[in-house]
C-alpha cells in the first residue's frame, strides 16, 4: 500500500482520544498519524460494513469513504448497527454519516450513493488505500476483487452465511492470491440462498465485519501478520475457529502469469445473473388474476418462507424439487413462477422451458415486489 502523509499533527483532544492506542509502541505517535493520513473504502454500510466502519472512525482512520444506495428497512436493525429505529427510510448513506460522526467528528467521511458497478469501480478505488468489501452478492466480490487487482489495493474480503463467516485479505501486489484464485467460477444462480432468504445470525456480522477492520488498521500500520494468504473461517454455533492456506493460482485471469482479464468485465453476465427470461410485473399477475384467467402460480422458495408469506393460490415445490416434481404440473396454459425476489424462479423457468414448458413467466421482483406494490399488510422477511 503506497504510505500517505503521516506528518498530521495530532489535536490535544485527539491525544486523549487516542491514548489507548499511543502507550502501545506498534502503534504511537507516528502510527497514529498514518491512521489520521488512511483513506479506506467500504463497499456497504450493511451488516458487514455497520461495525467495520465504526471501528475504523473510532481507530482514527482520516478519511472512510462508503458505497451504497439503499434505504435503512426495520429488517435491517438486526444486524446493521449504523442504523437505529429512527433510520428506518432514511438513506443508509445519511445514517451512516451521522453514526460515524457521532462516534469520530475527527474523521471525513465521504458518501458516494451509487450502485458499485463496472463504470464507477475503478474510480471509486483510485481513490483509497484499501478496500473493504462488505458486498453481498457474487457480481460485486468479483468486481471489487478485480479492481483491487488492477489498481495494486488491498481487498478486505468478508462474507457470512446463517452461522457461519469468513475473512481474508486478497492482495497480489504483495505475495497473495486474489478471490479468483479461491472461487475461479461463481456459484450457479439461485444455488446459494442470500441473507434474506437463508438468514443471518444477527452478531455474526459484527464479529466477520470487526475481523476486517482488524486488518485494515493492521495494513495500515504495516504491524502483525495481515489474512494474505490465509482464509479465517469462523463457526458460531461451535464457537470456532479455523485457518485455511490459500495459494495463488498462476492460471488465475486477473493476477496469474498471463491474465487475460484487465479491465471490468460484465460481473452480472459473467456471475449467470443476467437470465433472459419470459418475465411478468406483479401489477400484470394481479390484472390477469382479477379478470380470473387460469393460471397455474408456482411458488419455488422453501417451506419455511412459506409459512412467513404466501400469495393465495399458489402452490410451492422449492426449486431443488421441482425437477422431479414436473409431473404435478400441467403443462398447457400459463404458469407463472415466483421466489423471494425473482432470482430462483428466474433459473426455475430456464428448467421448465427446457422441459417443454412454452407459456411460463418469472414473476419480476418475486413476492417482495407482490408485498411492496400488491399487498401492502403481507408479511415481509
Amino acid at each position: 500500500m503506497e504510505e500517505q502523509n503521516t506528518q498530521r499533527q495530532l489535536s490535544n483532544e485527539e491525544r486523549v482520544r487516542y491514548s489507548r492506542h499511543l502507550t502501545m509502541p506498534e502503534v504511537g505517535i507516528d502510527g497514529q498519524r498514518r491512521l489520521k493520513a488512511a483513506h479506506v473504502l467500504c463497499i456497504g454500510a450493511g451488516g458487514l460494513g455497520s461495525p467495520a466502519a465504526l471501528y475504523l472512525a473510532a481507530a482514527g482512520v482520516g478519511t472512510i469513504g462508503i458505497v451504497d444506495f439503499d434505504d435503512v428497512d426495520l429488517s435491517n436493525l438486526q444486524r446493521q448497527i449504523l442504523h437505529g429505529t429512527k433510520d428506518i427510510g432514511r438513506s443508509k448513506l445519511e445514517s451512516a454519516r451521522d453514526r460515524l460522526r457521532d462516534a469520530n467528528p475527527n474523521i471525513e467521511v465521504e458518501l458516494h450513493e451509487c450502485r458499485f458497478s463496472s463504470e464507477n469501480a475503478s474510480e471509486l478505488v483510485a481513490r483509497y488505500d484499501l478496500v473493504v468489501d462488505g458486498s453481498d452478492n457474487f457480481p460485486t466480490r468479483y468486481l471489487s476483487n478485480d479492481v483491487c487487482v488492477f489498481a495494486r489495493r488491498p481487498n478486505i474480503y468478508g462474507s457470512i452465511f446463517r452461522f457461519d463467516g469468513q475473512s481474508s485479505v486478497f492482495a497480489p501486489h504483495l505475495g497473495g492470491p486474489c478471490y479468483r484464485c479461491l472461487f475461479p467460477e461463481p456459484p450457479a444462480p439461485g444455488t446459494i440462498p442470500n441473507c434474506a432468504e437463508a438468514g443471518v445470525l444477527g452478531v455474526l456480522p459484527g464479529i466477520i465485519g470487526m475481523v476486517q477492520a482488524i486488518e485494515a488498521i493492521k495494513l495500515i500500520l504495516g504491524v502483525g501478520e495481515p489474512l494474505i494468504g490465509r482464509l479465517l473461517h469462523f463457526e458460531a454455533l461451535k464457537m470456532k475457529f479455523r485457518e485455511l492456506k490459500l495459494r495463488r493460482d498462476p492460471q488465475c485471469p486477473v493476477c496469474g502469469d498471463a491474465p487475460t482479464i484487465t479491465a471490468p468485465i460484465d460481473y452480472e453476465q459473467f456471475c449467470g445473473i443476467a437470465v433472459d427470461v419470459p418475465a411478468i410485473s406483479v401489477h400484470d399477475l394481479k390484472r390477469k388474476r382479477d379478470a380470473r384467467e387460469a393460471i397455474q402460480l408456482i411458488d419455488v422458495r422453501e417451506p419455511f418462507e412459506f409459512e412467513i408469506a404466501r400469495i393465495d393460490g399458489a402452490k410451492l415445490i422449492p426449486l431443488g424439487q421441482l425437477a422431479n416434481r414436473l409431473h404435478e404440473l400441467k403443462r398447457n396454459g400459463q404458469t407463472v413462477v415466483h421466489c423471494h425476489t425473482g432470482m430462483r424462479s428466474a433459473q426455475a423457468v430456464q428448467m421448465l422451458r427446457q422441459t417443454g414448458f412454452t407459456n411460463v413467466y418469472n414473476l419480476e421482483g418475486g413476492i417482495d415486489a407482490w408485498a411492496n406494490e400488491i399487498d401492502p399488510a403481507m408479511q415481509k422477511y
